[in-house]
């Protein structure tokens, strides 16, 4: 089989005999299939080849796809099959990106803090993270990002500019275990931590306990009260689970009387899934 585009519609031949038509605008679908090759699974494999060209199969991504109310019990089937449903005289199909251990991270982070202040990121890797915290910060806050591999420094950095954001954060080539030489104590709104390794990068370099852990200490000398430290820590194969519990050991001796620790495991995951962890530093 062979889908050819042309114009605004998708043409699917099987060898050299056009067999069905789709077409796809703006999130509005349309399929059709030659009455002599119905039955045969061709409307599916159209449809969803359509979702697929539209980003309906990807599940880190929002999608909401529209399409007619079919006539035959074959078509509402096919409809069905992929979650289109009937609202308001149409099929509607609506998709949320699965959620994350990173995206619960930001979606935590998003509804706790204030636009303005000093926020970190203390891994920034692809510059994915500070991103975010720059758009959180928003055009009065600040954001300092470090690493301490130069490619992670200089992707964060061409990713800020790219998205016009390079006058609320910069990169720096810097040791996260020594963050207090960058941030004064009580100065930070967030510190960011996503452990592991630079993505598209050598899986064999990355975060260690030791170092991480001294990373954590200095983070929370220069967390402000009030303020939030955020982590999702990493096990597995390659990195084993010695920093994850390295960093779970600090987290749980935090005195109750200076800081809330959570834990948020996703309870159907596997338990070398990412875990992400926040503590929130109290007012004295």
């Amino acid at each position: 089989m062979e889908i050819r585009r042309q114009g605004d519609a998708f043409l699917l031949y099987k060898e050299q005999t056009p067999i069905g038509t789709g077409r796809l605008a703006r999130g509005a679908l349309w399929v059709e299939i030659d009455p002599a090759w119905r039955q045969r699974g061709y409307g599916s494999y159209l449809l969803k080849e359509l979702l697929r060209r539209g980003g309906g199969l990807d599940p880190r991504q929002e999608s909401c796809f529209t399409a007619p109310l079919p006539d035959g019990a074959a078509g509402r089937a096919l409809a069905a099959k992929f979650g289109f449903l009937p609202q308001d005289g149409r099929l509607v199909r609506r998709r949320l990106p699965d959620l994350s251990a990173v995206q619960f991270c930001h979606d935590f982070l998003a509804a706790r803090l204030a636009p303005g202040g000093l926020y970190i990121d203390a891994t920034c890797g692809n510059g994915h993270d500070t991103e975010f915290l720059c758009r959180l910060a928003g055009p009065q806050g600040r954001v300092l990002a470090l690493d301490i591999q130069p490619a992670a420094v200089d992707a964060t950095n061409a990713r800020l500019a790219a998205a016009g954001l390079a006058g609320t954060g910069r990169a720096v080539l810097h040791d996260h275990a020594r963050l207090g030489e960058l941030a004064a104590p009580a100065s930070a709104d967030c510190v960011l931590f996503n452990f592991g390794w630079l993505p598209g990068a050598d899986h064999t370099v990355h975060s260690t306990a030791a170092n991480s852990v001294a990373a954590l200490r200095a983070a929370l000398a220069v967390l402000r009260p009030g303020g939030v430290l955020a982590a999702v820590l990493y096990s597995g194969r390659v990195i084993g689970d010695g920093e994850k519990q390295a960093a779970l050991a600090l987290f749980r001796a935090l005195p109750l009387t200076q800081y809330t620790v959570l834990e948020c495991r996703f309870a159907n995951w596997a338990a070398t899934a990412p875990l992400p962890c926040f503590v929130l530093k109290k007012y004295p």
